[in-house]
């Protein structure tokens, strides 16, 4: 072989390297369509989907805007639709539970509840510098009892009850002050409506507040992260700047916790 085909030949394996290197190291965000699993037919091809808080879905309820935002920031995001196993977790970086199903929620009117086997998956990744998000919903619209007992591993317990409560469009009433210095957001009005509040205990300490209550915790465990909250706050009605005032800054916030968490990963 010439030294010309030589040198192309380790300039193209090192290019292939280099790609597969970045491919690798790409973080791969995982959300849970197991824990939350509400279907509804589509009405063109009378098929059953996935919908409320999917990467897939568009409209109002759905997480199409934050899976582009967790791309833009160089994540690879996936969907997983069993009990996460450690097989399944040991390919996750960030591993995130929305809103679990009460039975008048889920798919055949059955929730799948939080079992201590995926407890004991999850708890253990954690230790292991794996980043959990855990984002509830307010009273009568999200399942506490089993959600707790994992969160509760982590000093987090949400409570039953439902604050920032919005009557039509007096959007103020959602309102969530940031001050500065905040961990994860800059100084800002966020807007989160029907929050669940939630009890803290070392090691979860908490960052955002509505009505005087705790809706915002974020627990260092091990090696890894614990980010919870009491609303599902950043799906696409809420972060399209179509509806809110403009002095709401929930995308702007978005990206900023999308940021934070991914730096998360990089600390295993």
């Amino acid at each position: 072989m010439s030294t010309k085909n030589i040198i192309k030949t380790f300039a193209l394996g090192t290019l292939l390297s280099f790609s597969l290197s970045n491919a690798q190291q790409k973080p791969k965000v995982v959300l849970d369509n197991f824990f939350n699993n509400e279907k509804k037919e589509n009405k063109e091809t009378k098929v059953l989907e996935s919908w409320h808080y999917t990467w897939n879905d568009t409209s109002n309820g759905g997480f199409s805007l934050l899976g582009e935002i967790f791309t833009k920031q160089g994540a690879e995001i996936s969907t997983l639709t069993t009990a996460p196993t450690k097989k399944d977790l040991k390919n996750a970086n960030i591993y995130i539970i929305v809103d679990a199903d009460i039975d008048k929620e889920a798919y055949g009117g059955k929730a799948n509840l939080i079992d201590p086997t995926s407890i004991k998956n999850l708890t253990d990744w954690v230790k292991k510098g794996g980043v959990l998000v855990l984002m509830s919903n307010d009273n009568g619209n999200s399942e506490f009892e089993h959600f707790n007992k994992l969160a509760g591993e982590f000093g987090i317990h949400f409570n039953d009850d439902s604050y920032n409560r919005v009557q039509k469009r007096e959007f103020e009433q959602g309102k969530v002050m940031v001050p500065a210095g905040n961990e994860i957001f800059s100084e800002q009005k966020l807007y989160m409506k029907e929050v669940s509040s939630i009890d803290v205990k070392s090691p979860a300490k908490a960052i955002l507040t509505a009505e005087g209550k705790d809706i915002g915790v974020i627990a260092k465990f091990g090696k890894g992260t614990v980010f919870a909250l009491g609303d599902p706050w950043c799906y696409n009605e809420y972060i399209d700047g179509k509806k809110l005032p403009a002095d709401f800054t929930n995308y702007q916030g978005t990206e900023e916790w999308v940021k934070w968490l991914l730096k998360q990963t990089s600390k295993k």
